[in-house]
């Protein structure tokens, strides 16, 4: 394989059109095209714009050749999956499996697609986004629409099997509607999904901690209710390895009971951590519902990483998600545990090139401390 760092002119274009779809972002596309509508409205124009690029063949082939910073110390290998980087969207905004072609070729390294569910589901009613630019954050209130997890994963393995390199993560919830039952009803939804998705992705990410739904978290609430949910996922056999997605506003205490439940379960990853809750000291009107993204994740995520790291060691890799925006923020997860990195809100805020921004500035992090691969550097800080 050839690598852009490795080839002197590669590397230089790939450094100028980087520099070059920063500016473009900062000062045209964000201003004009982007927050000039609602957050709702710029989300649904982002998708149908990821849909129809993705199918022009030659754009996909430049944005592969120009954009997609590659080097071998970014390579890594998680729960046995190869990874050519960390860097991964989060769960949240690919809720129907639209952008896999479009994220491969600007060289994520994998997609976390959902969170889906058993039935189609329609979310909240809107608005589901607010902007919150002065704490590089988004209040996000959209309860799980989806497509339903049939049509979503059938998707989502076709993306894998058709991508260039780019891995694919399925994140699977329970159904929020209005046919919501007990926890039995809860326990037997995310087995649908489970049993669609075996087998046919790289990963499966349960989510037991979403905010904004009508049952709420009540796997995370009760330890029983946690160990019934898992003791019927590993009845169901998949290749592929699970993580589970964790509530950020827990008590170390309660959050390690989670963890130790899990612990004695066929589970070989935790992402840390979902949505904000803590609006303390933030200026937010009230009116406005949800979970806060990006920044205000970010130094509570990176506490409950250490915190994991350095209580179940090698039991769990974990996928830190929450207030990436920059090389030295992505470094600091992984310096404090996290063997994969996600991030939803610096695409938004910074703009598409953010992902080559990432790899370019941890590849020279890593090799700037003596490193010749991520794994030499997770969990140093625990």
């Amino acid at each position: 394989m050839s690598y852009v760092s490795e080839n002197s002119l590669h590397d230089a274009v790939n450094k100028a059109t980087t520099d070059l779809v920063t500016f473009a972002y900062k000062h045209v596309v964000k201003p004009h095209f982007v927050f000039n509508h609602t957050p709702d409205v710029a989300h649904d124009q982002m998708i149908r714009f990821c849909d129809v690029t993705a199918k022009i063949s030659p754009l996909m082939w430049l944005l592969r050749s120009t954009l997609n910073y590659t080097d071998p110390v970014l390579e890594t290998n998680v729960m046995g999956v190869d990874f050519a980087n960390p860097f991964g969207l989060s769960a949240g905004l690919d809720k129907n499996c639209d952008m896999p072609v479009l994220l491969d070729n600007a060289g994520f390294g994998f997609e976390t697609i959902g969170s889906t569910t058993s039935r189609p589901c329609a979310g909240n009613a809107r608005p589901w986004f607010h902007r919150l630019p002065e704490y590089d954050s988004m209040m996000v209130h959209v309860g799980l629409a989806n497509d339903g997890s049939d049509v979503v994963i059938e998707r989502a393995e076709e993306a894998w099997h058709n991508a260039h390199s780019m891995q694919t993560s399925i994140s699977i919830a329970r159904t929020n509607d209005n046919l919501v039952g007990d926890l039995q009803e809860g326990i037997e939804d995310y087995c649908i999904s489970m049993q669609r998705a075996a087998g046919r992705s790289a990963m499966i990410e349960v989510n037991i901690s979403c905010p904004n739904t009508t049952a709420g978290e009540p796997f995370t609430a009760s330890l029983d209710a946690l160990d019934d949910l898992f003791t019927a996922l590993d009845g169901i056999e998949r290749p592929q390895p699970v993580l589970v997605k964790m509530p950020l506003n827990k008590t170390w205490p309660e959050f390690r009971d989670l963890v130790q439940v899990l612990s004695e379960h066929n589970v070989q990853g935790l992402t840390i951590a979902n949505l904000q809750k803590d609006r303390t000291g933030m200026d937010i009107p009230s009116t406005w519902l949800g979970g806060l993204s990006g920044s205000p994740c970010y130094a509570a995520g990176n506490e409950l990483i250490k915190k994991v790291y350095r209580e179940f060691g090698d039991r769990f890799a974990i996928a830190g998600v929450g207030g990436v925006f920059t090389p030295e923020q992505a470094y600091a997860k992984i310096r404090a545990g996290s063997s994969l990195v996600m991030f939803i809100s610096a695409l938004m805020y910074r703009g598409p090139q953010t992902i080559s921004v990432l790899k370019r500035g941890l590849a020279e992090l890593l090799k700037r401390d003596g490193f010749d691969s991520v794994e030499q550097a997770v969990g140093l800080d625990a």
